[in-house]
């Protein structure tokens, strides 16, 4: 065989490795800061695929989506346009974990996104295959594609998804295989372990695609979208377009008894119990199989069956994921009420892949040890769309910013769900595909989706990634938030009849003297609506402002008592460590700390505080050594 002969194909400054949700972010944001950027997918066609469910955001994975799009990134711009379905979920709450999901028509979200990175500029789109990450000494320098051409960069972000020694396995059945049927990654494992990068195994699954045709609905609940559409970017907040967009409708259907028995009588054959897989899989996003061993005392789990597209048949059966062989998901899809009848377009599968130990990482997502090499997304142990493109956007801008010799944009866990993301990754690592949910964030009240560009756009504009327009939109939005906050404040409502029937009318006591608009608005029973009867000197305002400055005067108790805590966060947050320190020499650390603090180098004794082995006592020892040092 005649030996394949190494071309250049040209300099960039970045080179990114992957199109899935986290490389189109990386790429664009890198694109969008003037680097000259490639992005390299398998193949063009699954740019910004949707290989599981095809949806964006969710509960606090919708926080992430808002996130990305205040710093100004894509996925939320793009969601907007494709959605076929909106709804704010957790409405029944606190505003803490409002968050918002759309259903989005798979093939549109595909097309919209390649069309956005044809067109950006300073981006060139190749469909290769990476075979090699080439380096020099400790920094990288470029890669190599299958068929031999060379490409020279001065950073890369690697986001290879799932793809990397991809392998699908259903029942007793594996064989070589990215999402979709899609050509996997081989080659490109040995040279990450050939440059010193450390993988491991991971795991996720995808149930079954059913065509709608062949199902009896009336026997599901109908689950229809918002009538009150929120836009995901704050772009789109004045877009009446999207506020009055026509929706299709989703169906909620149950298993039950027989379908558990079905899947009980065959554990046997699933490769999960079987040991056939050897990947960890996600334990917040379960097999079916799982749940049903797991919750054995549950009578039945809620079945979600979304649509695809618009010009589609095939609808996703949400919550019954499985690598079961195919005779054994039909049985099982078919004992579900609704699809009796039901015929598969796709059966269900899992996927093993590889992927890094994230706490090999820095904050920035820059590899340990190899200068310029970032990873984002699943490659980084995590699940999920909205995860991978939030870890998109920050490789992307710090990969950038390192060609400028500029220091990295690192989010801290007060500021962002972003920043909760990175920083659980990085100095906690994980163990099994890591999903982002509410609970992680200490400071949830703070990080609300709704406030996320009067946390983030800011930082955005100082990036270069808000252009000046949008910022102006941003502050006159802020100033309207503020003057209304102010003028419920300072409106004092008088005790007459009028008033006092109408808050009788409400479930709310009665006035007997003046009191503050703001402390109307605090009783739980009372809102910024029901109060317009009263309330007659307010004008029109955006729904987004109202939104904002009723939440500011109604939960004013608690954010105060929130900032306090952060105020203590960012104590040992600004308590910075050097990565130069040894710290097998210092006396009274445990030897697990010590072992752990040297492998993760932290930047600050509040991230040394949440590496696990690290003990509060490890802490102390740490806090006498910076003083006695004055550092």
């Amino acid at each position: 065989m005649e030996d394949k002969k190494d071309y250049s194909l040209g300099n960039y400054d970045v080179i990114v490795i992957g199109a899935g949700h986290a490389g189109c972010e990386a790429a664009l944001a890198s694109a969008r800061l003037g680097k000259k950027t490639a992005c390299f997918v398998i193949n063009l066609d699954t740019l910004a695929n949707m290989p599981c469910n095809p949806s964006i955001g969710g509960t606090s994975k919708g926080h992430l989506v808002r996130e990305v799009d205040a710093l100004g990134g894509e996925i939320g711009k793009n969601a907007d346009k494709t959605f076929i379905q909106s709804k704010m979920l957790n409405k029944s709450k606190g505003p803490a974990v409002h968050s918002l999901r759309v259903q989005s028509d798979r093939r549109m979200y595909h097309i919209e996104m390649k069309n956005t990175m044809e067109n950006q500029e300073n981006l060139d789109v190749y469909q290769a295959e990476i075979v090699e990450i080439l380096k020099e000494g400790n920094k990288v320098i470029g890669v190599k594609t299958k068929i031999g051409a060379t490409f020279y960069s001065k950073a890369i972000v690697v986001a290879t998804g799932t793809y990397l020694k991809g392998k699908v396995i259903i029942g007793d059945v594996s064989y070589e295989s990215g999402p979709d049927g899609v050509f996997p990654a081989n080659d490109l494992s040995q040279s990450f372990l050939d440059i010193g990068v450390e993988l491991r195994r991971f795991k996720t699954g995808t149930p079954a695609r059913i065509n709608i045709n062949t199902m009896d609905l009336s026997k599901t609940e109908e689950q229809k979208g918002d009538e009150k559409i929120v836009p995901f970017s704050f772009e789109n907040e004045d877009n009446e377009e999207i506020k009055h967009k026509k929706q299709v409708s989703c169906y909620l259907t149950y298993t039950n008894e027989k379908t558990h028995k079905i899947i009980t009588d065959n554990l046997d054959k699933s490769p999960i119990y079987s040991g056939k897989i050897t990947g960890i899989g996600p334990r917040y996003c379960p097999s079916i199989e799982d749940k049903v061993v797991r919750f054995s005392d549950k009578p039945r789990h809620q079945i979600f069956i979304e649509p695809l597209g618009e010009k589609t048949s095939e609808m996703y059966i949400q919550g019954m994921s499985s690598s079961l062989p195919e005779e054994v998901q039909i049985q099982m899809y078919r004992s579900v009420p609704g699809l009796e009848n039901s015929k598969m377009m796709r059966p269900a599968y899992a996927i093993e892949y590889d992927c890094i130990d994230s706490t090999n990482l820095k904050l920035s997502l820059e590899y340990k040890g190899i200068d310029g090499l970032y990873f984002a997304g699943q490659v980084n142990g995590s699940s999920g769309y909205e995860e991978a493109a939030a870890q998109g956007i920050i490789a992307g801008i710090n990969a950038s910013r390192k060609i400028d010799n500029l220091p990295p944009i690192i989010l801290d866990r007060s500021q962002a769900y972003i920043g909760v993301l990175i920083d659980d990754l990085v100095t906690k690592g994980t163990n099994e595909p890591y999903r982002m949910m509410t609970s992680r964030a200490e400071y949830r009240l703070m990080l609300r989706q709704d406030n996320a560009d009067i946390r983030l756009t800011p930082i955005g504009h100082d990036i270069g990634l808000i252009s000046d327009e949008r910022y102006e939109k941003f502050l006159h939005k802020k100033q309207l938030i503020d003057d209304e906050v102010k003028r419920i404040k300072d409106t004092i409502i008088k005790p007459t009849d009028f008033v006092n029937e109408h808050l009788e009318s409400l479930g709310s006591s009665k006035i007997i003297s003046g009191v503050k608009l703001s402390d109307l608005l605090k009783r739980s029973e009372l809102n910024y609506e029901n109060l317009a009867k009263i309330d007659t000197n307010r004008k029109k305002l955006p729904d987004a402002v109202i939104e904002e400055a009723e939440i500011e005067i109604k939960y004013e108790g608690y954010i105060k008592l929130q900032l306090e805590q952060i105020e203590e966060f960012k104590k040992l947050e600004n308590k910075k460590l050097t990565t130069d320190i040894d710290y097998e020499q210092i006396k009274g650390l445990s030897l697990e700390a010590r072992q752990k603090l040297n492998k993760q180098k932290p930047l600050s004794v509040g991230q040394a505080s949440r590496i696990s082995g690290v003990s509060p006592a490890d802490i102390s020892v740490l806090m006498i050594f910076l003083n006695q040092r004055g550092m």
